[in-house]
């Protein structure tokens, strides 16, 4: 049973983290598309191209077949990075800020979940575009600059690391409520 809930829990973390960081890289994808090309949805488009081929990153317009396809897939995949950063660095937080507020320290540092979230990203750029077949790429790459890249990375990195970040300020401010309330 225990086992079941720490899975049901480590699923809930990684959607959760997953979600974020998929509506930010969209947010960022769509605000650097517009900048760079005059089109919000040509970077989200050009992201369908692994099921629509090439024409895919030459579509301008809104439009289900592409723009769908494309946040749908962006979205899937920051849920994939996810489940790694939650494995590998999720629980390890989350643990550590009940044992800080418990132990009634100071909540754990941010620097933690953003490193965690950090090595993930690097990683995910790493394979995303080093490793695996053009056709599997994000697609971004298409239609916008290594700048507007970056940025998409680093906002799928602020993402992954977010839950973690509100989670330990809301430990932190219930360590100083409690603080203040006994002295």
């Amino acid at each position: 049973m225990r086992k079941k809930q720490e899975s049901q829990g480590f699923l809930k973390r990684a959607v959760t983290s997953g979600t974020i960081s998929g509506l930010a890289t969209a947010t960022a994808a769509l605000v650097e598309g517009k900048r760079e090309t005059g089109s919000y949805y040509a970077p989200l488009n050009a992201t369908s191209h692994i099921l629509w081929g090439d024409e895919a990153a030459l579509q301008d317009s809104p439009s289900l077949k592409y723009t769908l396809t494309g946040f749908l897939l962006n979205h899937a995949s920051a849920i994939f990075w996810a489940l790694f950063y939650e494995k590998l660095f999720g629980r390890r937080f989350a643990e550590h800020g009940r044992a800080r507020a418990c132990s009634r320290t100071a909540p754990a540092p941010l620097a933690e979940p953003i490193l965690g979230a950090a090595a993930i990203t690097t990683a995910a750029y790493v394979i995303d575009y080093h490793l695996i077949p053009n056709r599997f790429t994000p697609g971004f790459e298409k239609r916008l600059s290594p700048k507007s890249l970056a940025i998409i990375f680093v906002t799928l990195a602020i993402g992954l690391a977010a839950r973690d970040l509100i989670a330990s300020h809301q430990h932190g401010m219930d360590f100083w409520a409690d603080g203040v309330k006994a002295g």
